[in-house]
Formats: C-alpha cells, sequence, structure tokens
C-alpha cells in the first residue's frame, strides 16, 4: 500500500487509536506535539499527522505496522538536529529520544557497547570513560546528539581524522522495517530479499561509481556490499536518513580515549592558508585539524595572530608525551604560519573548543547581524583539494552576491558554512536554487561530495545525479524498494526527494512585521525575524548544565521539548504561521503557546548561552502582553506581578502583616487567593524599609550633588522591602572603598521587572517612564544596582521598551552592578582578605546580561576562592511561588544550586545576590545564604550600619 501524505477526518482519528491500542509509549496527535516537530535545524518544514514516542523496540514494530496498514510514512527523529530536513516528515513521528536511551551493554574488553536509538553521544562517552574509551565520531551537538541519528546521518564530528565516521564504529545494527519485521545487519549478513543479487548484477558500477574521499557521505554507500567489503549491510545502512528502516539498537566499537590531550593553535594569514597547510599535518597522526576564520569570533578569545586558525588536538600517554606532540607540530607549521600555540590547560582547551562548537549557531548571523542559513553546510572534497575549493567557492558566493563564512574539518576536506539565502522572498529562492545547482557541479568538478557530514536530505538529493550520475541514482532507487517495497520510511528524501525549494519553513511566516511592544533592535524590530533566530541547533536539549551555563532549566527538569527553548521558539513560529501553517490558528490566544510557556523560569539563560541569542524570556512576556490583553489574568500576574505596589501599601503595617503570616489558615487562605504556591512560605516584610533607614542616616530630603561628592544604590523593590541588610551593606562598602556618601537617585523608583515578567507590558512602560520622569536630570549618573534581576531589566528591557526614549538608554547605561562600580570607580581599593571558600549561584541574569567578570575579581582579592555554579535556582522571582511550579522550582534548585551546598566543607561561604537565590535556598535548603556586599562589610569589622537593624520578627 503506497503512503499517503495526509490523512484527514475518521482515518487520523483511526490512526490514532490504532497506534494507541498497538503501543505502550506515547501517543500525541495534538496541536503542540505536532507544532514541535514540524521543523529540524533544516530550512525545511513538513507539518506531521502525529508523534509516537515508543517505549521498546517491540513498540517500533508495532506502531511500523499500523502505520503501515493504513499507508501512512514514517519519520524517525532523534534529537532533530539534522540540517538537511531529513527529520521532517507529513505521516507520523516516531520520537526515538524521549523513552530509548538505555545503554544495554558496555564490554570494556571488546571495546563495544550495545545502545538503544535515543543515547545521547555524551551519556555514552560518560559511560565509556571509566574505562579510558570513547565513541569517536563526536558532532559539535555531542551534547543532544542521539546515537539513533548519528547512524541516520553517518555523523562524523572533528575527531574523524583519527577515529573515521559512524559507519567506521558500527559492528552491528537492529533494524525495524516499514511493516514491522526486523533485520540483524552485521558484516556477512544477507540483508532484504533480493540485495546480493542487486549487488551482483551492478559489480563494475559499485566499484567504479564512488569517489575515494574521507568525508563522502552523500547518497547510500553501496559499495559497502561489495564482496571484497564483507559485505557489509550495517555499514550501508548507515547514512541512510531513516528511509530504510529504524534502529532499534546498535553495537558499537569503541576506541581508547587519550590519556591526556594538547592543543596547538595555528594563526594563518588568511582561511585558504590554513586549508593548504592542513594535508600537511596529517602525517603527524593528530585527533583533530579543525579550521575557522576570524569572522566568526565574536569575542576576545586569547587566540594567537592571525585571520584563520586551525585547532590540532594531540594525545598521549600523560600531559607531557600530548604536549610534546603538540609542539612537534606547531614547529612543523611555523615556516607557513603566522603565529602558534600551545594550550595544555584543559580550561583553557574547553573555551577555544567551545568557539568552535558554537560555531554552527554563531554562523546564523553574518557580522553585522543579518541572517545566514543552511543548506550547503558540508561539502566534502579531498584535503588535497580544499585550498583550491575554498577560493573558487568564495568566487562563486561574490557572483551571486552571497556571504558566508567556511568553517569546519579541513583535516577531512569538509567545509561548514551558513549563508544569506534570502528565503522569504521569491526572488531569493530562485537564486538559492541557481546557487546550489552551480555550487553542486563545483563540487563535483573538485572530485567532491554534495555532503561530508550531515547527509543529503531534501537540500542536496535532488542534485545527486550531478554527483553519482543517473544509473547510480536509479540503483538508489532499487535499493530503496528492496527495504521499504512500500515507500512508507521518509519519503521525499535521498530517493525520488522532493524539490530542495519546497517546503521552506519560511513560506508560512508574515511578510509584514508584527506588532509588537519590544524593541527587538537586534532583529530589525520584527518579532518574525526574532524567533526565527533559533535554528535548531539544541543546545538548549542539554541534560546538565556545563560549566556557569543556564540554559535551559525548565528542560532539564522535565525532559519535554515543549519546556525546551527550541521547542517554544517552535511553537511561537507556528503561532506566527496562523491558519497558512495549519497547525496553531489561534495565534496570540494560542493556549498551546501559554501552556509551554508557562514553565519558561525567564532565567534569561537562552540570551547568552544560546548560540543565536534567542531570548525566551522577552517573548515570552511580549506573548503574556497579547494572550491576556483586555482578558482576566491569573492571580499571580494581580498579586506578585504588582509587586512593588502592594509592598509600599503594606510597609506601614509589616509588623502586623508579619504576625498574621505566621497564622497558618490565615496564611493558607492568602496564599490560595493570591495564586501562590501552598508550600511556599510568605516572606517576611522589613519593619524598617532600605530608604527609611538611609533617611534616618542622612536626613530626610537629601539629594545628589555630583559625581565627586556621592555614590547612589537604587533602592529596587527587594532591597527595600525584603532585604534591606543589603542595601546596608553595601552602603558601608562602597563608602569605605570611594570615601563618598550613598544616597538614593530618586523616591518611589521601579525597575518595571515585576510587570514585564508577567507581560503587564502597558503597564510596565508606565512604571519606567514615570521612574525616568524622577529621575530628570540624573539618567547618566552611575547607579549602582544590588538585585542582579533588576539591573538585567534596566539594563536591556527599559530601552527595548522604551527604544524612542533616549532617557531609557541613558540609565540603561549608567547601571552598575557592586563590583562593576567598585572596579571602575574605586580600582586601588584594597577588600577585606576573608580567605574562606564560597558556594552558591550566579544568578541566572547577571550571568545572562551583566556579566560576572568583576564579580569573579572581586572575590578573588578579598580572598573567597572556588566557583559558584551555573543553573537557575529555580525560584526565580514570582516563578516559583506561583501555584503549579513547585515541583519544577525544586528540580531546578536541585540541578545543581541544593548539590553544590549540600558538598560544601564546613566554613564555606554561601554566595547568592539574588533575593530570590536566597529565598530558595533558605526554603528549600535551609540554609542562609548573603550577598557579596554582606560578606565584604562583615570583613570590614563594622557594623550595618548606624543604629539598630531591621526588626523582620
Amino acid at each position: 500500500m503506497a503512503p499517503r501524505e495526509a490523512t484527514t477526518g475518521p482515518d487520523r482519528t483511526a490512526l490514532a487509536g490504532e497506534l494507541r491500542a498497538a503501543v505502550r509509549g506515547d501517543v500525541a496527535f495534538d496541536a503542540t506535539a505536532r507544532a514541535l516537530t514540524t521543523m529540524d535545524a533544516s530550512n525545511y518544514r513538513r507539518v506531521p499527522l502525529g508523534v509516537v514516542a515508543p517505549r521498546d523496540a517491540d513498540d517500533i514494530a508495532a506502531a511500523l505496522a499500523v502505520c503501515r496498514a493504513h499507508g501512512v510514512p514514517v519519520v524517525p527523529r532523534g534529537g532533530g538536529t539534522s540540517i538537511a530536513g531529513q527529520a521532517t516528515g507529513t505521516g507520523v513521528v516516531l520520537d526515538l529520544t524521549r523513552h530509548l536511551r538505555s545503554l544495554v551493554e558496555l564490554d570494556a574488553g571488546s571495546r563495544t557497547a550495545v545502545v538503544q536509538p535515543g543515547v545521547v553521544l555524551d551519556d555514552l562517552r560518560a559511560a565509556a570513560a571509566p574505562h579510558g574509551l570513547t565513541f569517536g565520531p563526536d558532532p559539535s551537538t555531542h551534547s543532544r546528539c542521539t546515537i539513533g541519528g548519528m547512524i541516520g546521518n553517518n555523523s562524523c564530528g572533528s575527531h574523524s581524522v583519527a577515529w573515521g565516521t559512524t559507519a567506521d564504529n558500527v559492528h552491528a545494527l537492529t533494524v525495524a522495517r516499514y511493516g514491522g519485521d526486523t533485520l540483524r545487519l552485521e558484516r556477512g549478513a544477507e540483508g532484504p530479499a533480493g540485495l546480493r543479487d542487486l549487488v551482483t548484477g551492478n559489480l563494475a558500477l559499485l566499484r567504479t561509481g564512488f569517489p575515494d574521499l574521507p568525508r563522502r557521505i552523500s547518497g547510500y554507500a553501496l559499495d559497502a556490499l561489495l564482496p571484497e567489503r564483507g559485505p557489509d549491510p550495517a555499514r550501508a545502512f548507515c547514512g541512510s536518513e531513516g528511509t530504510l528502516g529504524v534502529v532499534t539498537e546498535a553495537t558499537l566499537r569503541l576506541v581508547e580515549a587519550p590519556v591526556a590531550r594538547a592543543l596547538a593553535v595555528l594563526g594563518y594569514a588568511d582561511e585558504s592558508a590554513a586549508a593548504e597547510a592542513a594535508p600537511g599535518l596529517l602525517p603527524h597522526h593528530p585527533l583533530t585539524v579543525e579550521g575557522m576564520a576570524a569572522d566568526l569570533v565574536r569575542r576576545p578569545a586569547g587566540l594567537p595572530r592571525g585571520a584563520a586558525w586551525l585547532f590540532v588536538e594531540t594525545g598521549g600517554a600523560t600531559p607531557a608525551e600530548a604536549r610534546a606532540h603538540a609542539e612537534r607540530i606547531a614547529r612543523t607549521a611555523s615556516a607557513d604560519a603566522v603565529d602558534t600555540a600551545v594550550v595544555t590547560d584543559p580550561a583553557g582547551q574547553r573555551s577555544l573548543w567551545r568557539i568552535r562548537e558554537d560555531a554552527a549557531g554563531t554562523a546564523t548571523r553574518t557580522p553585522e547581524g543579518g541572517e545566514a542559513w543552511p543548506g550547503w553546510e558540508d561539502c566534502a572534497v579531498s584535503p588535497a583539494r580544499l585550498g583550491p575549493y575554498l577560493r573558487d567557492f568564495r568566487a562563486l558566493l561574490n557572483g551571486h552576491g552571497l556571504r558566508g563564512t567556511p568553517y569546519g574539518h579541513f583535516g577531512d576536506g569538509c567545509i561548514h558554512v551558513r549563508i544569506d539565502f534570502d528565503l522569504l522572498s521569491g526572488d531569493g529562492v530562485a537564486r538559492y536554487r541557481r546557487f546550489s545547482e552551480e555550487l553542486a557541479s563545483l563540487v563535483v568538478a573538485h572530485g567532491g561530495s554534495l555532503s561530508g557530514e550531515h547527509g543529503d536530505g531534501q537540500a542536496r538529493a535532488e542534485l545527486l545525479p550531478r554527483m553519482y550520475g543517473s544509473e547510480l541514482v536509479s540503483l538508489f532507487g532499487r535499493f530503496k524498494d528492496l527495504w521499504d517495497p512500500d515507500g512508507g520510511m521518509n519519503p521525499g528524501i535521498l530517493v525520488r526527494p522532493a524539490r530542495l525549494d519546497e517546503n521552506l519553513r519560511f513560506d508560512v511566516l508574515p511578510r509584514e512585521p508584527v506588532d509588537v511592544a519590544f524593541g527587538y533592535p537586534h532583529d530589525g524590530g520584527d518579532f518574525s525575524a526574532a524567533v526565527r533566530r533559533c535554528v535548531g541547533v539544541a543546545k538548549c536539549r542539554t541534560q546538565e548544565a556545563s560549566g556557569p551555563a543556564v540554559m535551559c532549566p525548565s528542560f532539564r527538569a522535565t525532559g519535554e521539548e515543549a519546556h525546551s527553548t527550541r521547542g517554544r521558539a517552535r511553537l511561537l513560529h507556528e503561532m506566527l504561521a496562523g491558519p497558512a501553517g495549519g497547525v496553531i490558528t489561534d495565534g496570540w490566544r494560542s493556549t498551546e503557546v501559554r501552556d509551554a510557556l508557562d514553565l519558561c523560569l525567564s532565567c534569561k539563560g537562552c540570551r547568552s548561552d544560546c548560540p543565536v541569542g534567542v531570548d525566551m524570556a522577552t517573548y515570552k512576556a511580549e506573548f503574556l502582553h497579547h494572550h491576556y490583553r483586555h482578558r482576566l489574568r491569573p492571580a499571580a500576574h494581580y498579586t506578585m506581578g504588582r509587586l512593588p505596589l502592594w509592598l509600599r501599601l503594606a510597609s506601614p503595617f509589616a509588623g502586623t502583616l508579619n504576625a498574621l503570616a505566621r497564622v497558618r489558615p490565615l496564611a493558607a487562605l492568602a496564599k490560595r487567593l493570591a495564586g501562590i504556591a501552598p508550600e511556599r512560605g510568605i516572606p517576611v516584610l522589613a519593619r524598617e524599609t532600605y530608604s527609611q533607614w538611609l533617611d534616618r542616616r542622612w536626613g530626610k530630603g537629601t539629594f545628589i550633588f555630583s559625581n565627586d561628592e556621592v555614590a547612589a544604590i537604587w533602592p529596587d523593590t527587594f532591597t527595600e522591602h525584603l532585604s534591606p541588610e543589603v542595601g546596608r551593606a553595601a552602603v558601608k562598602v562602597v563608602e569605605a572603598a570611594t570615601g563618598r556618601r550613598v544616597l538614593t537617585p530618586g523616591r518611589g523608583l521601579c525597575c518595571g521587572l515585576t510587570y514585564v515578567s508577567t507581560g503587564q507590558l502597558d503597564k510596565a512602560r508606565k512604571v519606567m517612564r514615570r521612574t525616568l520622569d524622577r529621575l530628570t536630570g540624573m539618567h547618566e549618573f552611575p547607579v549602582i544596582v544590588l538585585e542582579p534581576s533588576c539591573a538585567a531589566t534596566l539594563r536591556g528591557d527599559l530601552p527595548e521598551l522604551l527604544p524612542d526614549d533616549p532617557r531609557a538608554a541613558g540609565l540603561a547605561a549608567a547601571v552598575h552592578t557592586l563590583a562593576e562600580y567598585l572596579e571602575k570607580y574605586a580600582p586601588d581599593w584594597r577588600p577585606p582578605h576573608l580567605d574562606r571558600p564560597v558556594t552558591g549561584q550566579t544568578h541566572c541574569h547577571q550571568h545572562a546580561v551583566l556579566g560576572d567578570g568583576p564579580d569573579r575579581r572581586l572575590r578573588e582579592r578579598a580572598g573567597l576562592s572556588g566557583e559558584l555554579t551555573g543553573g537557575c535556582c529555580g525560584l526565580a522571582g514570582n516563578f516559583g511561588f506561583e501555584r503549579g511550579h513547585w515541583e519544577v522550582s525544586a528540580a531546578c534548585a536541585e540541578d545543581a544550586l541544593l548539590p553544590a551546598v549540600r558538598e560544601a566543607a564546613p566554613g564555606t561561604e554561601i554566595l547568592a545576590d539574588g533575593f530570590s537565590c536566597r529565598t530558595q535556598l533558605d526554603q528549600l535548603g535551609g540554609v542562609r545564604a548573603r550577598h557579596l556586599a554582606q560578606v565584604l562589610a562583615e570583613g570590614l569589622g563594622e557594623g550595618l550600619g548606624e543604629g539598630p537593624g531591621p526588626d523582620r520578627t
């Protein structure tokens, strides 16, 4: 039965029902599930009927049988990071990441591992590491790509010069075909019926039709079926992009991991010089030879001089051996290189590799901020031809008026590049096709492969006849039909492909800018362009926060795609598509988008950690603004969303309210009415606010005279009403460091944070304008903001919500954290030497918006040793207080913060500059954390202020 491209009405209902009856896993045909899988990391979009997340191999077989009975196509999907369109489809998507994540067996003696298809590469490598082993192929998406997806695309990665492609490291596969029957594939096995006859009848073509390249990924690897090569049907299956069957289990070969590694970084005058130098390094047997140019380096990175670089990694049994190997390579390269450096420090190596790994995202933006897209991401030629090929490639780009930044696996002749195609207009798409056809001819002229790593998908399959000729491509079709005679496995990919300019993801988006509240200055004021930033590289889907990284705490808590930054961006994309997209049709009123954003903590981690700068906290605020416009909001929006107002009104009655909050029935009723989680404690109000204390100290009515005489500390809502002791400590520190008198920059000031986070943007702008009015004449006066979330709001959200008010930009530029202010205005101050270890958490907004370099340097000068964790505390302002968020809030805290505090040695100082972070530690961990200002003030040997401290009972 030939598969249908669509199933509607009763058939679709029947399909979903039969799937639910046949599999134990999850079956979802709702709008959210479909929207989340319309795209991968490519330029393409196809809307599936539904998604099945099988629990085991039997589930996979059962789902394939049901789909065949209904004539519905099936698309296997791993991490969804494919960049040629092969992980999208119109039938049923098999999500192999949710349940099929087991490492079945790891045999260190035979150096093999048996895994299910949804195992994430880094999880396999972590399991192999204690045995001194690893899996050789390592694409830049190693923290979220799956083994099944790597087999489907025959993924490679930066270490392929040493350990080859995925196909080189597969021992055996168990595969389910369309209809549900299974085959065991290994060297010498038969494969499907008729395969031997196909091979023996075409021996001459199979022996002469494939270019001899280390990175020939395009088409089917039919030459692996030659008698002199095994035959090896498992190898031939690798790179088949889900068009033949579904891997249910894989036996992989592991390799010995070097005990020590070093990195030789070689600088060259340009990328062509680097490319021409790469082949000469291969006889030295490096682990990697990676190349990139200066236009991919967006921040200082400690690279040697040059406009392009080779990253050459070496290994050894000892650090000295690895270093000596790297130094030999550097000496060999010194004749042609502009400069060289050898890096042995693991942290330094990780920092440099992070630049290279993030290139898949950073390359999606031109240096001027324009959009660049995949499509010709990974052509490959012989390494000896790479220099000439790059020159011809650059000439072809210039001839079409296009720009791109090549980088990638120079040692294997494989180049990645994102190009600034215009895929929104008809003329732009036509140019995309012309360029694609000419580039395919250029690659073939250099003896290369259209794909050197990521597969052909829809982006290149149409052009395979240019590379292989019509006879071999026809043989590909016969091979596919032996495996899948009904044509149900991922149709339109590799064989009988869709056109490369069909199904573009941009076709359904609005062509005119959407009316929005934020300015989106980095996207030309266009919300659609902001949402288009997400290209699907899925760095947000990592299960562990590495180092100081934050993104994406809600995904790590739930493991659900809808709670990742990418998932939310996909839902927003479908929302913007509206009826034209056929999935989410009710625009800003969408409950699917609302529900997915509900668990977004607005931590802003994606703003800094996402390689393309997706800012989901801003998108969430924008959505809530429109979603609830002229509608009743959740109770928490009226209570915690307007917290500054209520705290000002409550302040005169702090003592009475604190006493009432200790009465359990009253507290429970108050929390229920306010939309607060019943598990939460109500914070204690200060009986004397920070401003009252300052007035009492200096006399009411004081004001700022000049920058030389005074310093200004912003009276944010949290410092003012909930933790004035932090403000008092900061006063002491600033006065000791600068000798200046500390005042506030005004009365009744509010950054608007709580209004922004709940999407009350009209109110936020009103509050912000009132604040600017009260700062007349002082908008560029340096201001210290102690609460990181308020500082981030003033520096980021304020100018983006009031882009036409120059006072907003002035105030944003004036905002300083305490450490920034001391570093700038008291550079010679020597803080007290406290000589103790610290733990805790860098506030997520500080990490994402403000940066924590000055804080690190201040802690170091004060003798506070140790690193703070990444991630998010999970309270995140109003988020963790809202009813329904308790479990996710607690899970976020358990991700990094609470374990770090529990593991801390006695006497360790717990640091948390954010009120939310301190509250979370108190309520979930029973731990008292302090702001850095408090620790420094204590070290000065002085009290926290004149007169009695605030009564917080």
